[in-house]
């Protein structure tokens, strides 16, 4: 049993990472494991009846090893909570979405044209309003010259990731090219779609990554457009979104 409780541990301490939940579940295994190892020693040496102490010392940490485990499997099961509810986005994509991006685990160009069509069938059906924004990173071809293709590859991936985290769990995230994304708004207002654009971009500007070769900070803008479906086919769409978007940059240079 002792053997066991160690080995426990062991596992506990190489699977998860330092924390207070960690620190819960260690200390009530190591005075699960204190208590049996007491008992152990019983077999072997014989201490006298009136010695009370000892017997508090086999006994006591059992009851405290119970309550330290309560807390941390508490608070391991809210975290979990807490992972589950940021993972509900990537998950979908994992078990739904066939045509991947290369670089980014999402849907490419091609799946935000076969989703587009049928958003626009059934919000015509259902007589709902359908938005669209656009993601563009501002002078990205920068990073990549300067820090390599490859840094401005997993920058691009945490940068999906944090506007994953921003989007309602209805939403749809595809990369268009390069460093271009739209998103795909379900039952969205043009207010409601303007809102969601604004936290985006705000979420990208407070995104700070340090280069792994150069350890420089690297700080990024975006620039966002939004457009609402008419009577537009997918491409169409799409089309007017970029020009959108463009208009948008232009304007932001000609203000700097």
């Amino acid at each position: 049993m002792v053997i066991l409780a160690l080995f426990w541990l062991a596992l506990l301490l190489r699977s998860r990472p330092a924390g207070r939940v960690t620190q819960l579940l260690a200390l009530g295994l190591c005075a699960i494991a204190f208590s049996w190892s007491m008992d152990f020693m019983d077999e072997f040496i014989h201490m006298p009846s009136t010695l009370i102490w000892h017997n508090w010392l086999e006994s006591m940490p059992i009851p405290l090893a119970l309550v330290l485990l309560s807390f941390g499997i508490y608070h391991w099961h809210q975290e979990e909570i807490a992972i589950s509810a940021q993972m509900v986005k990537r998950e979908r994509y994992f078990r739904e979405h066939r045509l991947f991006d290369k670089l980014i685990p999402i849907g490419g160009a091609a799946y935000l044209k076969k989703q587009l069509k049928l958003s626009l069938n059934e919000s015509k059906k259902q007589q709902q309003p359908l938005a669209l924004i656009a993601i563009d990173l501002d002078d990205f071809n920068v990073i990549n010259r300067l820090y390599g293709v490859e840094e401005g590859d997993h920058i691009l991936q945490l940068v999906c990731q944090l506007l994953l985290l921003n989007l309602r769990d209805e939403d749809l995230i595809c990369r268009l090219a390069g460093d271009r994304f739209i998103v795909l708004l379900h039952n969205t207002n043009e207010a409601d779609a303007k809102q969601l654009s604004l936290d985006l971009q705000n979420a990208v500007a407070s995104f700070a990554y340090r280069t792994k070769a150069h350890h420089q900070r690297v700080y990024l803008s975006a620039t966002c457009a939004i457009t609402m479906a008419k009577t537009d086919d997918s491409d169409s769409l799409i089309k007017r979104l970029n020009l959108q978007l463009s208009q948008d940059k232009q304007r932001v240079v000609a203000a700097s």
